[in-house]
């Protein structure tokens, strides 16, 4: 009797157990809903506002900032180590292999030239004792051409004096004759230094040619074997006019320039000095 009791009661158990357990949906209760509401809800600017953060702040002077420091000087380092090792090196001065090279030209060029000049040919020449008083020259040269014109015989004068013989040859004598005749080829000098007094009169001034600042042009050879005279050209239709403009020219780089409208002494040739006035270029 005791067990059948026991297995009523197990079954009864069991059969509870499977009732709660079961996947049978189950049958809900009909609930009344309410129909829904707005809710409006006024929020103020501070709520709509970031909250603030919560990321630690380092202290100064703490090992954050230090750490920050170190690698700020690191990074700095290794920026400057990369510009410098991309950044393209100067090529070296070629000031010293080019200034050598430069003053051997110029040293070149100067060989055979006199007064500092390369276009004046000649050479250095020792001091000329004076002969009579006022006579003399210290420090000249020994002329044989100016810019590329020959002189048919040297002529012993200071730098000055040709200097100025230079700058009449390229200012007065080249563009006056121009192509004419194939161009200039050289001057007539027919006196220079000498020491002696002015038209070799007695009891005269010493002459400039005593000083080694004068000389005399009698003509101007051209390239094609011709040539143009003072005494022959100077009133010439042909010739005549180009020798006054070369007359003209040389008022100016010399003190003295005389020609045949001067005196009779120069009626053949053109006289040069660089004797200089108060009142100017003389001019005849």
């Amino acid at each position: 009797m005791k067990r059948l009791a026991v297995a009523c009661f197990l079954l009864a158990a069991s059969a509870e157990a499977n009732t709660a357990t079961s996947q049978r949906p189950m049958p809900r209760t009909a609930i009344a809903t309410a129909p829904a509401r707005a809710v409006i809800v006024e929020v103020s600017d501070s709520q709509l506002a970031p909250r603030r953060s919560v990321r630690p702040v380092g202290r100064r002077g703490g090992a954050t900032a230090a750490a920050t420091t170190r690698t700020g000087a690191r990074s700095n380092t290794f920026g400057q180590q990369l510009k410098q090792a991309f950044q393209k090196k100067p090529k070296p001065a070629r000031a010293a292999t080019v200034a050598p090279k430069a003053s051997k030209r110029i040293a070149k060029g100067l060989q055979g030239s006199v007064c500092g000049d390369p276009s004046i040919r000649g050479e250095k020449i020792s001091r000329i004792p004076a002969k009579m008083n006022g006579c003399g020259l210290s420090n000249g040269v020994k002329v044989t051409a100016v810019s590329g014109v020959a002189l048919t015989q040297h002529a012993k004068i200071d730098c000055n004096t040709a200097k100025a013989l230079k700058t009449w040859v390229d200012n007065g004598v080249k563009p006056s004759v121009g192509r004419r005749g194939g161009g200039v080829k050289s001057l007539r000098v027919v006196a220079h230094y000498a020491c002696r007094t002015r038209n070799n009169k007695k009891g005269a001034k010493v002459s400039e040619h005593g000083r080694g600042r004068a000389l005399d042009i009698a003509a101007i050879n051209l390239k094609d074997g011709s040539s143009m005279t003072v005494l022959k050209g100077w009133r010439s239709a042909k010739n005549g006019p180009v020798l006054k403009k070369m007359h003209k020219a040389a008022c100016g780089p010399f003190g003295t320039v005389l020609g045949p409208n001067a005196n009779r002494y120069h009626q053949d040739h053109f006289h040069f000095d660089t004797a200089r006035y108060r009142s100017g270029t003389y001019c005849r």
